[in-house]
């Protein structure tokens, strides 16, 4: 079967497109939509700024963001009876092009619902509204003596109805799980304007299909998720983390191995960034120092661990560290001694992407891979590219999670040509996945075949088919484009 690919200059004037073209409130469109009895503020045009997966403004006017479930529910029944495409839009954070209009689609604004329904103090299971900013669900539950199982570094825009569409990860997978494991119950609108209230908080309920589960990392194509129930696990009192350099990757590995073994139950947080990823956070982010300055090193760990007691958590870390140190797993590290720099240590992880994007154009690469074969992937693409591109390796060691990114002077159909298929062809080669946490969007919807079976992708358009038969919801994402009609 030929597969359509869409690259980065292909999406590029998709969205290029669209910049110009004004959906004003004189549009029939928006002026039967607004027609509708919505709640409060719905009816009002707004002109909305998408940031897309490549940074580039479209600007469409109308959207709808002043909205509860019930008006979504009456917009997505009406455009369905229509047959008009719809766009779900949490923070625009995402970088697949997930939530980018490609044509007319009406868009769907979850920002406005942003309230929290309700907390357990017990429990700890939070109910809140898709356009809670995860920032802000942090901030609140940090007052409640608790914490989200999922941390980004697009924390201050993104929002949790985005996160469970997407699935995202982040930086406390390794300890906490994925959505998947912590989403104990969600609310979701079909395309025909049905809502399914599955809006449980129950840790255990064994009657039927767990229905949930279907719409955490489906983008928006089957349903839109308009509210989430969460568990949330109690702020521990003790947090410890280590800035460690490590002279090959196969030290990194070990050292995982052993964190695993020696931390147990402590270890929240195992990430690594190659010489690379450092130079370009030095070099790119103001204020931003190396904490071992000393030497050049070819890799970088940071360990987080959080526990109850501070004084055990401590000596079970530097035990830890003493240990690795003598084995010659690491050749420097340092514990950071308050808050400020322990903040400082963190700044250069999560900074990685932001100096990607100041040093330039970038192609993003998002994948899972065992972590024995992760790095090489990084050494044959620097092999592959020479000196036409930076290539940079980072993300999540304790999960698996590579992010690859090539770093380039400009976007460049040659250099794209170097990097793909032969990124995904190796990655499904390694029995990899094409997208640990991004999700697909628009811009691998055709590369999911790399990931999954004919019969897999088959029985998701079946799913697709049978929840959205027109089509409507979020189309040419997540799906190719031969299995799915959009009308």
């Amino acid at each position: 079967m030929d597969k359509y690919k869409v690259t980065h200059r292909l999406l590029k004037q998709s969205i290029k497109s669209l910049v110009n073209r004004q959906l004003t409130s004189n549009n029939p469109i928006y002026r039967s939509i607004s027609a509708l009895p919505l709640g409060s503020g719905g009816r009002n045009p707004q002109l909305y700024r998408s940031f897309g997966s490549l940074a580039t403004k479209v600007e469409r006017n109308p959207s709808f963001s002043s909205l509860n479930s019930d008006d979504v529910s009456k917009i997505l029944e009406y455009c369905n009876s229509r047959r008009l495409a719809v766009v779900p839009q949490g923070g625009n954070t995402g970088l697949v092009g997930g939530s980018v209009p490609v044509f007319d689609e009406v868009i769907i604004n979850a920002g406005s619902m942003n309230k929290i329904i309700a907390f357990d103090k017990v429990s700890g299971i939070l109910v809140c509204e898709a356009g809670c900013i995860l920032e802000n669900l942090i901030s609140y539950l940090d007052n409640q003596g608790f914490i989200m199982p999922l941390d980004l570094g697009a924390k201050g825009s993104c929002q949790i109805g985005g996160n469970v569409s997407t699935n995202a990860g982040g930086l406390r997978l390794v300890r906490y799980g994925s959505l998947h494991g912590n989403v104990l119950g969600l609310e979701a609108v079909l395309a025909n304007g049905d809502v399914l209230d599955m809006l449980g908080t129950l840790r255990k309920d064994n009657t039927g299909y767990d229905l949930k589960h279907l719409f955490i990392g489906s983008e928006g194509s089957l349903g839109i998720v308009t509210k989430v129930s969460i568990l949330t696990p109690p702020k521990l009192s003790s947090v410890n983390i280590a800035f460690l350099a490590c002279e090959d990757y196969l030290s990194c590995q070990k050292l995982l191995s052993e964190a695993k073994r020696k931390l147990g139950e402590i270890l929240s947080a195992f990430e690594f960034l190659d010489s690379h990823a450092m130079d370009l956070v030095l070099n790119h982010l103001e204020g931003v120092r190396n904490p071992l300055p000393s030497a050049v090193h070819n890799f970088y760990v940071l360990i987080e661990t959080t526990g109850s007691d501070e004084s055990y958590d401590k000596e079970k870390l530097e035990a830890f560290l003493l240990h690795s140190m003598e084995s010659g797993l690491i050749s420097d590290g340092v514990l950071a001694q308050d808050i400020n720099q322990a903040s400082s240590f963190w700044r250069i992880r999560e900074g990685v992407p932001e100096a990607l994007m100041r040093a330039g154009p970038v192609y993003k690469y998002d994948l899972s891979i065992p972590v024995e074969k992760m790095y090489s992937l990084v050494e044959e693409m620097r092999l592959r590219l020479g000196q036409s591109a930076n290539v940079v390796g980072y993300g999540h060691l304790g999960d698996g999670n590579l992010h690859l990114n090539v770093s380039a002077p400009q976007y460049d159909d040659t250099i794209l040509a170097q990097i793909e298929p032969y990124v995904y062809e190796w990655t499904s080669k390694h029995r990899g996945s094409i997208s640990a946490e991004h999700g697909l969007g628009l811009m691998k919807a055709n590369e999911i075949f790399y990931s999954k079976s004919h019969e897999t992708v088959q029985l998701m358009a079946s799913i697709k088919k049978l929840l959205d038969p027109n089509g409507i919801l979020n189309p040419y994402k997540v799906l190719p484009h031969s299995l799915c009609s959009y009308s």
